[in-house]
């Protein structure tokens, strides 16, 4: 797989609602990240992978059905997880009812952020079905909410049969260039950074 600078560029547009949509009409879980495993030890992999013991307020933008979410609960006092397909939103709450520490919400990012800030930020294969203009104002979003010594992680599917595609080794190089990265993972599946915000901003 090529990753020269300048091979792969994002979509032109977002990859729309409509889109995502279908697939959970069409399927409650549909990834199948409950059952494969590769998706199951990237979520251990990443909580595996959080510097600190503890975090206070969690943000996870793209939870999905919420499955990253719980193992996100056990590490922090407070997760909000979104969604933008409704029936993403619906089955994540469900798999979440009996942690009274996490909240699961609509929201359309990067238009529709949390206010307040976060000492974790968790972005799991979100990143590359945004458009360039979307990517930028997330990531400008999130750091904005990031606290000062808290911690970005992104993690994303690297595409092997697609290389031509923007993917998460793409995703993370963009975001190197505004904020330091302090841990990188990388394997056949998936790459993970954590990003650590400045504690002097």
């Amino acid at each position: 797989m090529t990753r020269a600078q300048g091979d792969a560029q994002p979509p032109e547009s977002t990859v729309s609602l409509d889109y995502f949509t279908g697939l959970y009409e069409a399927k409650d879980d549909p990834w199948d990240l409950a059952t494969k495993w590769h998706d199951q030890r990237k979520y251990a992999v990443t909580v595996a992978s959080l510097p600190k013991p503890r975090y206070r307020r969690c943000y996870e933008p793209g939870a999905s059905v919420g499955l990253l979410t719980r193992l996100l609960a056990e590490r922090c006092d407070e997760v909000l997880a979104v969604d933008h397909v409704p029936e993403a939103v619906q089955t994540a709450t469900e798999n979440v009812r009996d942690l009274p520490n996490v909240r699961v919400e609509l929201a359309n990012v990067p238009a529709e952020l949390p206010s307040g800030t976060f000492d974790l930020i968790v972005v799991g294969d979100l990143f590359y079905y945004l458009s360039a203009a979307d990517f930028e104002a997330l990531v400008d979003g999130l750091l904005a909410r990031l606290e000062p010594g808290g911690d970005l992680v992104s993690v994303h599917f690297r595409d092997r049969e697609n290389p031509g595609n923007y993917d998460g080794f793409h995703v993370n190089a963009k975001l190197s260039e505004k904020i330091g990265q302090i841990i990188s993972h990388e394997d056949e599946w998936f790459v993970l950074d954590v990003f650590r915000a400045n504690d002097e901003r």
